[in-house]
C-alpha cells in the first residue's frame, strides 16, 4: 500500500518578511517548511515551519542544516525557494568594497551554496527551484547597483542551472518582484540614514541631495508596495505552476518597468534613471 506523505519545502529568511509569509502560505497548503534564520525570530514561526539559525554564507553551516533537514524528510525536498538577501544602497564611489562584496556573498554565491547542499534531495523528488531575484536586475538603478549586480549574477546562475538539472527533472523558475510592503521600508531607511551620516563634507557635497532624493522615493516607493502576503501567494503560485515558469515578475511596478524595457531604447531608459535621482 503506498502510503502518501506531505511535500517538504525549503525557504530561506524565513523568519521575517516575505520568507515568513512564503513558508506559512506553505504549511497552510500542508507543506512541512525548513527555514532559516539569522537570530532567533521576534515571532514564533507558524505551525508546519521548522527554522534553524543558519547563515547561508557560511558553507559547512549550509551543509550541516541540509543534512538534518535530509534525516527528517526521507532525503526528499519537493520545493526550494532561495529567498534570502541583504541590501546595500549607495552611491558606488562611496560604498566601501567590502560592503559589496559580502551583498554579492549573501544574494549570489549563498543560493548557490544551499542549492547546491539540497540538490540529492531534489532530485529525489524531481522537485523545483525558485529563485527569489528582484526587478532590478533587469533594471539597475543608481544607488542600488550593489543589488542590482548580485541579482544579476545569480539570475545568470540560475538560468545555467536551469539546463544543467533539466535531465533531473528539477524545475528552476526566477521570480522578479517589485517594491513589497515587507517590513523593509523601515530597515532600509535606517540603512540610507546610516550612509548618509557617514558622508564626508566631500562626498556630502557630491552626492547628498541626489542621495536624499533616492532616498525619499525609494523608502516611499517600498512602503507603498505590493503587502508581503500577497507577494508570498503569487509566489507560491508561480511555484506551482505547471509547465514551470522561467522567469515571473509580481508586481504592477515591476510589470511596468518589464514593459517599458522592452518598448524603451537603451537612451530612453538611461533617461529614466537619471529622473530618478
Amino acid at each position: 500500500m503506498n502510503v502518501s506523505r506531505s511535500k517538504t519545502a525549503v525557504v530561506t529568511g524565513a523568519a521575517s518578511g516575505l520568507g515568513r509569509d512564503i513558508a506559512a502560505g506553505l504549511a497552510a497548503k500542508g507543506h512541512t517548511v525548513y527555514g532559516t534564520e539569522l537570530s532567533d525570530a521576534a515571532i514564533p514561526a507558524a505551525p508546519g515551519v521548522h527554522l534553524e539559525r543558519v547563515d547561508i554564507s557560511d558553507a559547512g553551516a549550509v551543509r550541516a542544516w541540509a543534512a538534518g533537514v535530509a534525516e527528517k524528510s526521507a532525503g526528499r525536498v519537493d520545493l526550494l525557494i532561495s529567498n534570502a538577501g541583504i541590501l546595500t544602497p549607495g552611491p558606488l564611489e562611496v560604498l566601501p568594497l567590502d560592503e559589496i562584496r559580502r551583498e554579492f556573498e549573501v544574494n549570489t554565491f549563498a543560493p548557490l551554496t544551499v542549492i547546491n547542499a539540497f540538490l540529492p534531495q531534489l532530485r529525489e523528488s524531481r522537485g523545483r527551484i525558485v529563485q527569489i531575484s528582484s526587478i532590478s536586475a533587469v533594471f539597475p538603478m543608481p544607488f542600488n547597483a550593489p543589488s542590482a549586480a548580485s541579482k544579476v549574477a545569480a539570475e545568470a546562475l540560475m538560468t545555467a542551472y536551469r539546463a544543467e538539472l533539466h535531465s533531473f527533472g528539477i524545475d528552476v523558475t526566477i521570480v522578479q518582484p517589485g517594491s513589497m510592503l515587507t517590513g523593509g521600508p523601515a530597515k532600509s531607511a535606517a540603512l540610507v540614514s546610516k550612509l548618509s551620516e557617514a558622508f564626508t563634507p566631500e562626498q556630502r557635497a557630491l552626492y547628498g541631495d541626489q542621495f536624499a532624493k533616492f532616498a525619499a522615493e525609494f523608502t516611499s516607493g517600498q512602503a507603498a508596495g505590493m503587502p508581503s502576503e500577497v507577494a508570498a501567494a503569487q509566489v507560491i503560485e508561480i511555484a506551482e505552476q505547471q509547465p514551470a515558469a522561467s522567469i515571473a515578475t509580481i508586481g504592477d511596478d515591476a510589470a511596468r518597468i518589464a514593459h517599458a524595457i522592452r518598448n524603451s531604447t537603451p537612451e530612453q531608459l538611461d533617461a529614466m534613471r537619471v529622473s530618478l535621482i
